[in-house]
């Protein structure tokens, strides 16, 4: 059999021998209408009514970018930490009770069913929210690497992040399947060479994604990861 084309066998399954790296808003955690909720109260508290249009812009973006969009550019780097981290306590505040159920439905079957790959998370959110979702999820052992917003210099939709996560597993870009939520993401991936799954829990329609899923649920996924083999 042409070595391109090998696929290996683990317990009793066809896996191809390819990384998977995941995003954590909305592929791992469906955290967006939290996120939403805690922008909309912090906001408040400067007068500031947060409406639709200004939730779908930070979709996929650093913080550090939507704050400067929520308050304006002329901020200083202090003062966009400051409001950053008050925004994401608040965020944390209200996602403790909800974490579990918020889990985007199939994900840790998925993630024990594929445990021996190389799994990665990469992911513009703050350090704190990735360690709180990790850790109290209970998900973290499944993932070799952890890319958070704080360890690129040029976040998504840039590649930065993912040619990273793709350097710390120890894989070409070409070896690598994303699951992403938003189109910055896709973007991003798109752009280091990688190949795409979009998950519909932010947006209906990914267009670009090597395929679309509502959920790890759904039927077409697993016969699709078979047909992406090793690359040369």
């Amino acid at each position: 059999m042409d070595t391109c084309l090998r696929i290996h066998f683990e317990k009793g399954r066809e896996q191809p021998r390819l990384a998977l790296i995941l995003d954590m808003d909305g592929v791992l955690v469906d955290s967006n209408p939290i996120h939403r909720q805690a922008w909309r109260a912090y906001n408040l508290r400067f007068g500031i009514e947060t409406d639709e249009t200004m939730q779908e812009r930070m979709y996929g973006r650093h913080n550090d970018d939507i704050v400067r969009d929520f308050f304006g550019s002329n901020l200083s780097a202090g003062e966009v930490a400051r409001h950053g981290a008050a925004k994401e306590s608040l965020y944390r505040e209200l996602m403790t009770a909800v974490l579990d159920q918020s889990l985007v439905p199939g994900v840790r079957a998925f993630l024990e069913r594929h445990a021996a790959a190389p799994l990665a998370l990469a992911s513009n959110a703050e350090p704190a929210n990735v360690a709180f979702v990790l850790d109290r999820s209970g998900l973290r052992h499944y993932f070799r690497v952890v890319i958070d917003g704080d360890q690129v210099r040029k976040p998504k939709p840039d590649p930065e992040m993912y040619l990273l996560t793709a350097r710390r597993l120890g894989v070409r870009p070409s070896q690598a399947i994303v699951f992403e939520d938003s189109e910055a993401g896709l973007t991003a991936a798109r752009a280091a060479g990688m190949r795409t799954v979009g998950v519909r829990t932010t947006h209906s329609k990914l267009p670009g994604a090597g395929l679309e899923i509502d959920d790890f649920l759904s039927r077409e996924l697993e016969p699709w990861l078979r047909t992406q083999t090793q690359p040369c």
